[in-house]
């Protein structure tokens, strides 16, 4: 089931995401995030983004067209970062209509959990290396929003909210 994005200035983006534990009952929100992300052309989705403050993302550096590589992170944290970073140009469900120039490490390594409560740990770089972060940065409440200057966000703020009404 598809479910309904949240859009900044939503208190839940805001938050700091709470750690979960595997539960049978987590696969089928895990589904309908999945299907969440790809009907809505993203390449990634964090729970705060549908309204649930929990530390769980979705990913897909290929999405969303081929859908080649989908993975599946519960608590993720990036433990290990490179100091080279890039230039990112990103957009976001949560926030659309912006696209922000964003420093990124080249090269992440991130701890979680699958599926399935096995622990993972995955070297990422380039691009998907670019999507970590930017999910993980909805888990401890940091959008794109967040990372424009005040004037910029205050112009962006006032879009945003005609749109929610």
């Amino acid at each position: 089931m598809k479910l309904e994005i949240v859009t900044w200035p939503d208190d839940v983006l805001a938050a700091e995401a709470e750690t979960i534990e595997v539960t049978p009952e987590l696969e089928e929100f895990i589904e309908d995030m999945i299907e969440t992300m790809y009907e809505s052309d993203g390449v990634g989705l964090a729970a705060p983004q549908v309204g649930e403050s929990v530390r769980l993302i979705c990913v897909d550096q290929t999405g969303p067209k081929e859908r080649q590589d989908l993975r599946v992170y519960i608590n993720p944290e990036i433990v290990e970062r490179s100091e080279e970073t890039m230039d990112s140009e990103e957009g976001c469900l949560s926030c659309p209509e912006l696209s922000v120039s964003v420093d990124r490490h080249e090269r992440v390594k991130v701890k979680a959990l699958d599926r399935e409560g096995n622990e993972v740990c995955v070297d990422a770089d380039g691009f998907l290396a670019i999507v970590l972060q930017h999910e993980i940065d909805h888990l401890d409440g940091v959008t794109l929003a967040d990372r424009l200057g005040r004037l910029k966000k205050g112009l962006y703020k006032k879009k945003a909210m005609k749109w929610k009404k």
